[in-house]
Order: structure tokens, then sequence, then C-alpha cells
């Protein structure tokens, strides 16, 4: 685990740039270029606002592979990241839906990105792209000191969202935190069961109990529940709220962007 403080001041937000759907991918419109500089645009309006960092991810690709790693995907995403990091003073993380943690690795490698999400770091769980039957935490970690590339941080999904996990309903959420500190995560995420939903408050509860490096919170933060949340979290990664209407795939909505960034800075008085 990686010691030094990813984000410089505490309560920290983490804006979404959702790429454009990216060449290949069954919603793709935009030439790279476009997609770029629509990406560009986002990060620099986020950091502006106040956000502490930004998480660049594909989520226009649905529907996901279960590893798109294919070169479609890593070189534009690439491109993009490396424009992302030129443009914004701010660290800059990136995930690969779905399930590509080894590729966002590279990408983040090459493109000088601070962080990656990573789903599946440990045990199982049946999503809705199919089953993420392997923990990929050794794997990961290997490629990692391969690359030479230790200062990139992971940040480990924990019951992630959009799936089942039956196949640990004898694991809590302090039981998967514990698994993924133990395999080295950086730091650990917990989620609600779908995008824009917010955790629960009591699993939250436990996750802090358990967690000992960062906690985040990956879904469902808004300008209400901005305190509880960041009382319990040292960080919340947000998308949907910072779109018009509260729906993740809309355009970026500058008066809902302030709400949250107003919400926040009154707790760090």
């Amino acid at each position: 685990m990686n010691a030094t403080p990813l984000f410089t001041r505490p309560h920290a937000l983490v804006g979404m740039v959702h790429l454009r759907a990216l060449p290949g991918t069954p919603q793709s419109r935009l030439a790279v270029r476009e997609i770029v500089d629509t990406a560009v645009a986002e990060a620099r309006q986020l950091a502006s606002a106040g956000f502490d960092a930004l998480l660049v991810e594909n989520m226009h690709d649905a529907p996901y592979l279960p590893d798109a790693s294919g070169a479609d995907t890593v070189a534009p995403f690439a491109v993009a990241t490396a424009a992302v990091v030129d443009a914004v003073k701010v660290p800059v993380g990136l995930q690969v839906l779905s399930g590509a943690n080894a590729a966002a690795l590279s990408i983040a490698h090459a493109a000088g990105a601070a962080f990656i999400r990573a789903e599946g770091f440990v045990f199982a769980a049946v999503a809705d792209e199919g089953l993420v039957a392997t923990g990929c935490a050794g794997s990961l970690l290997r490629e990692r000191r391969r690359l030479c590339a230790e200062d990139i941080r992971v940040l480990a999904d924990c019951r992630k969202k959009h799936a089942s996990h039956a196949l640990t309903a004898d694991l809590d959420i302090a039981a998967w935190i514990r698994a993924a500190e133990f395999f080295a995560a950086d730091g650990v995420i917990v989620t609600g069961e779908e995008t824009a939903m917010a955790p629960d408050m009591d699993e939250l509860r436990r996750a802090r109990a358990a967690a000992r490096g960062p906690l985040l919170v990956g879904s469902g933060t808004t300008p209400e529940n901005v305190a509880d949340i960041l009382a319990l979290a040292d960080a919340a990664i947000v998308g949907s709220t910072l779109k018009r209407g509260g729906l993740w795939s809309n355009e970026l909505d500058a008066e809902r962007i302030a709400a949250l960034v107003r919400a926040r800075d009154r707790i760090r008085t």
C-alpha cells in the first residue's frame, strides 16, 4: 500500500469524466479527436469547480465486454487520458469497463495518470457483463512491478455494483475490505447496488471500521448526503449527480456541480 496521500485535502471529491463511446462500440458516433476534446473540456470544468481528482471512464461503451482490452479501446483511451492529465493540475485516474484492469494500468503508465479503479480485485461475482471468475490482484500487481509503475495506485471495488454476490454471500463488506487490503490495494471503494445509488450507511460504517487505508464511496453522493458520506469516507467518486437531471449519460450541469462543491466546502470549514 502506497503511504503517500493521494488527496492533498480532506473530504475529497473525484469527478467522473465519461468518455463518449469509443470507436467500434455500439453507440460510437464521434471521431477520436472529438472524444478527446470533450473529455478535456469536462475535465477542466470539474477541476476549476473545485474537484480534487478526476476519473476517466468509458461508461458510454455499453454493453461492456468482460475484458475490454482490445486495441480499439486502449489506444483512444490512452490518448484521451494523456490529454486530460496534461489539461489539469489535479490527480487523474481511470477505469476501463469492464474489468480491463491490466489495460488500465498500462494506460495509466503511458498517460501519466495517478491511479486506476479496479473491479474484480479480490473474490468472484456475477456481473451484468458475465462471470467475474478470478480476482486479479496477483496478476495486476505483478504487472505493475514489471512496468516499474508502483507509483500508480490501485483503488479496488469491494462488492462492486451491477453484480450479484451470491457466490460470496457469507462474506460481509468488512471481509472484502480486509482481503483487498491484505492483497495490497492502495484504497478500497464501496458503492450502492447500481449507478447513482448511495451505499447503505450501516454498511459504510462497517467499511470504515474495517479499512486501515483510504476508503472511497463510488456512487450516489449528492449535496444532500455528502456530509454524511464524507464523515466516514476519505473521498467520494461522483458522476450522475453532476449531470443534467442526475442522469450519468447527460451533459454536465454547472449548477449541480456548484451545489455539490458548496455542500462539500461547508464541511471543510
